[in-house]
């Protein structure tokens, strides 16, 4: 930034001194005497910043540059081209249900791209920082859809490429409308613990426990644990 200025200012006195010249020449005794064309000198950013003393220190490229010197490995063009991703995907995220469940589910972060999001979000989209700090320590709401879950006292984070997904104990509830859902928690060994066909509802609420073996649900939405 400190070459942009330098540039400017230099430039603001070229066509200073150039206008003044030819105001002096064209007063003088020579009436034939032509006023030389005034220099203009470019003040863009594009020329400010070839003209300084290196590359302009901005909140994008000295985060690039310090995600570089890190080593943290990447796939975008850039890490802020990575952050910026991420930042707008999160509203359109946010109106189907929990975007921190989005992220850690569906995007899967490695664990440089977790530094990169850390680091890079309060910087450069500072609205989503929360959201993603939360969801990166693993805090946020866990949806559960058609399929059939294993019981866990401490559960793994899904993963959509398993056939095996896990959920654990506590209550879940699914609200809208309602129509042939049907769901069922098992033991272990596959019998029935209790279940429900329910031909039209507007909110059911289960209570899985830890001793159960599998919850099943078919057509009864999205559950969310109640806290």
């Amino acid at each position: 930034m400190r070459a942009m200025r330098r540039v400017g200012a230099l430039a603001a006195g070229v066509v200073a001194v150039a206008l003044v010249a030819g105001c002096s020449q064209g007063d003088g005794d020579g009436g034939d005497a032509k006023a030389p064309e005034p220099t203009v000198t470019s003040t863009s950013p594009e020329a400010s910043a070839s003209a300084g003393d290196g590359d302009p220190h901005t909140p994008v490229s000295d985060f690039n540059r310090m995600v570089d010197e890190k080593g943290w490995e990447y796939e975008y063009e850039t890490p802020a081209a990575y952050v910026a991703d991420i930042c707008e995907s999160l509203p359109d995220q946010a109106k189907y249900g929990d975007p921190g469940e989005w992220l850690m589910v569906n995007q899967k972060p490695s664990a440089d791209e977790k530094k990169i999001l850390l680091a890079g979000m309060p910087k450069l989209c500072p609205k989503w920082a929360g959201t993603v700090k939360r969801a990166l320590a693993g805090d946020y709401t866990r949806t559960y859809s058609d399929g059939t879950y294993v019981v866990k006292a401490h559960p793994k984070e899904r993963d959509l490429d398993s056939d095996v997904q896990e959920i654990g104990p506590g209550s879940y509830r699914t609200s809208g409308d309602l129509a042939d859902c049907y769901w069922e928690r098992t033991t272990k060994s596959g019998e029935t613990i209790a279940n429900q066909f329910a031909t039209s509802a507007q909110s059911i609420t289960v209570t899985v426990a830890v001793s159960d073996g599998q919850f099943t649900t078919r057509d009864c939405g999205t559950w969310r644990q109640v806290k």
